[in-house]
């Protein structure tokens, strides 16, 4: 499989105006010195990716940059003999797409440890409508069984229900045979998050609370939450005894102010979700799981595939909030 001397990137600049995303023809020799090199075949959308492509929040350090936390493609060449030409792979999270180039473009070059043989029948499209969302929502998933959270525990809450994240916890969730309680300001995404298998819905507001206690009423066996700040607060004080929350955004702030007595008078969890840094075997595991999600059933509008020029107008509705579901990139 021979390599090109360039390729087509969704490229990052500094400009006048700030850090703005272009499409681009990239030299082959900007790629950094890893052991694999992959062709890109699907990419994906994720708020860190619209965070890098955009220069916010100092998610990535160095410009020029090309964004993208997920990638599904086939080996081009690989210098440690791992895999051969021609292998269908995985990855997402590490340092891909953060400081590393990532799937935004065409061609990556990656350390041979990031990468995951992709599950045989499982397509590069639905890999990377899985993608980094998918895997946060199943790793948080994992996370609350760990703490003996059963579908027999009680109600569990999913913050930020519509987006990528929230409507994988959603699915993955139903299909366990959890009760799921969907939060989203989106009364007309409700019929969506049904068919997802939310039971129940609530707003922001209808978990939120005015009152200074630091206890309240029991009402969730696990929880969750895409959005952290206040709503996490509100969360932890609301519940069960042996509760636990897996915890994996920050849209509402990055500081929390709550108080010890949840933990220790009703021994909750809080379960960071650090998705980027998943150990290897269990990464493996997730993403052997995704491939038997049932995708030819998720509800119309659950996915998009864009190529490079429309996702060029994604990147800003997904920091805006105004991404329901997930968002695949197309480089064929």
């Amino acid at each position: 499989m021979s390599i090109p001397s360039s390729f087509s990137a969704i490229l990052s600049k500094e400009t006048n105006e700030g850090i703005i995303p272009l499409i681009s023809e990239v030299s082959y020799s900007e790629l950094p010195d890893h052991e694999v090199t992959i062709r890109v075949h699907y990419s994906s959308l994720n708020f860190k990716d619209g965070l890098s492509a955009s220069g916010k929040n100092r998610v990535t350090k160095k410009y020029p940059h090309v964004s993208g936390i997920d990638a599904a493609g086939v080996v081009i060449e690989d210098t440690t003999g791992t895999y051969q030409p021609g292998d269908s792979i995985v990855i997402n999270g590490r340092d891909l797409g953060t400081n590393t180039w990532g799937g935004f473009g065409e061609i990556i070059r990656v350390p041979v440890d990031w990468i995951v043989p992709k599950p045989e029948g499982f397509s590069f499209e639905h890999a990377m409508t899985f993608g980094t969302a998918g895997f946060t929502a199943m790793y948080g998933i994992k996370r609350l069984q760990r703490e003996l959270i059963t579908p027999e525990s009680g109600p569990i809450l999913v913050t930020g229900a519509t987006g990528g994240v929230g409507s994988f916890a959603v699915l993955g969730l139903a299909q366990l045979g959890y009760k799921v309680v969907a939060v989203s300001r989106k009364k007309e995404a409700r019929d969506f998050l049904t068919q997802l298998g939310a039971s129940h819905f609530l707003s922001p507001e209808e978990v939120l609370t005015d009152s200074p206690s630091p206890l309240l009423s029991r009402k969730w066996a696990g929880a969750i939450d895409t959005v952290g700040g206040v709503l996490l607060d509100a969360l932890l004080r609301q519940m069960y005894s042996k509760g636990a929350i897996a915890c994996c955004g920050n849209v509402l702030g990055n500081t929390l102010e709550t108080s010890i007595y949840p933990f220790i008078l009703r021994g909750v969890s809080l379960l960071g979700i650090d998705s980027a840094f998943c150990e290897q075997p269990l990464r493996k595991e997730i993403w052997r799981e995704a491939a038997l999600l049932p995708f030819d059933q998720l509800p119309d509008g659950f996915y998009k595939v864009v190529d490079k020029k429309a996702m060029l107008d994604e990147i800003p509705k997904i920091l805006e909030g105004k991404v329901q579901g997930r968002v695949a990139l197309t480089h064929q």
